[in-house]
């Protein structure tokens, strides 16, 4: 019983340490976001002495929020949205289409997913610059071809605990495949889509190499391009980027923690239904 109790205390104590780890970097920012640039070069750790918010002020205008937000949410939600619909059905057709060509095209997204994206990223900007596709909407679709590895590969194995009856009960009610997919299967593998949402957003959204290849125009950067334009101007001033750097994370932390309950479910979900 001593034995069971000592793991326990240990246990906790190192959950209590990776915690402190964890979180010290977010603490850092989020109290020098707050200092003068006087305070944080004298302890970076302390509490400020009183709330620049001033430095919010400063940041946000230049870092264009409103502007580098928007892209930044529409690049996300539409590659979000493509990334699911294609994916799902791209899946569910392999997986109830029961052909050797299809177990084949299935081995190859699963396969594509251990391609690096550095070893492509050079004649993929090429020849999307041939075609003129340097740009927001060519940027979704080059988050389609690097997600939808995953989302069929995620899919694929949803739909194998989804019998085959229910599509057959479907046709013979007269339903087409498009709409058994569309109102029957898709619904069913929403556990799956909510997972693979959380995932993909928090890629994207923090994603800094794709975009800063691909996006040139000043009014199209997103959140992390700004970010590095912002420290580039504001080295010497870490309070500044401190407080850039906050406004940035703010909203995928936010994200992230209203979402991780409905994550939880949708895996148990999965479990069960699998």
């Amino acid at each position: 019983m001593k034995k069971v109790n000592v793991q326990k205390y240990l246990l906790t104590i190192v959950g209590i340490v990776l915690s402190l780890i964890w979180i010290s970097p977010f603490y850092i920012i989020l109290v020098n976001s707050f200092k003068t640039k006087k305070e944080l070069f004298i302890n970076t750790l302390s509490l400020p002495n009183s709330l620049m918010l001033d430095n919010y002020k400063t940041a946000a205008s230049n870092l264009n929020l409103s502007e580098a937000f928007s892209n930044t949410l529409l690049i996300t939600i539409f590659s979000i949205l493509i990334i699911a619909i294609f994916s799902s059905m791209t899946a569910y057709a392999l997986q109830r289409v029961k052909r050797k060509s299809s177990v084949f095209i299935y081995m190859v997204f699963t396969v594509a997913m251990l391609i690096p994206f550095q070893s492509v990223m050079i004649p993929l900007v090429a020849e999307f610059g041939r075609f003129h596709l340097l740009t927001r909407s060519g940027l979704v679709f080059m988050y389609l071809g690097f997600g939808s590895s995953l989302g069929v590969f995620l899919y694929y194995g949803a739909l194998k605990g989804i019998p085959t009856s229910i599509d057959e009960a479907a046709l013979i009610d007269g339903c087409s495949r498009f709409r058994i997919y569309w109102n029957i299967i898709l619904p069913l593998l929403s556990p799956t889509t909510i997972t693979l949402a959380v995932l993909d957003i928090m890629w994207i959204w923090n994603d800094y190499l794709l975009p800063s290849l691909v996006i040139n125009k000043v009014g199209s950067r997103t959140l992390p391009l700004m970010i590095f334009y912002f420290f580039s101007q504001y080295t010497k001033q870490w309070n500044l980027g401190m407080a850039g750097l906050t406004i940035a994370i703010l909203p995928v932390l936010i994200f992230y923690f209203l979402a991780q309950r409905k994550l939880v479910t949708a895996i148990i979900a999965g479990a069960v239904k699998q």
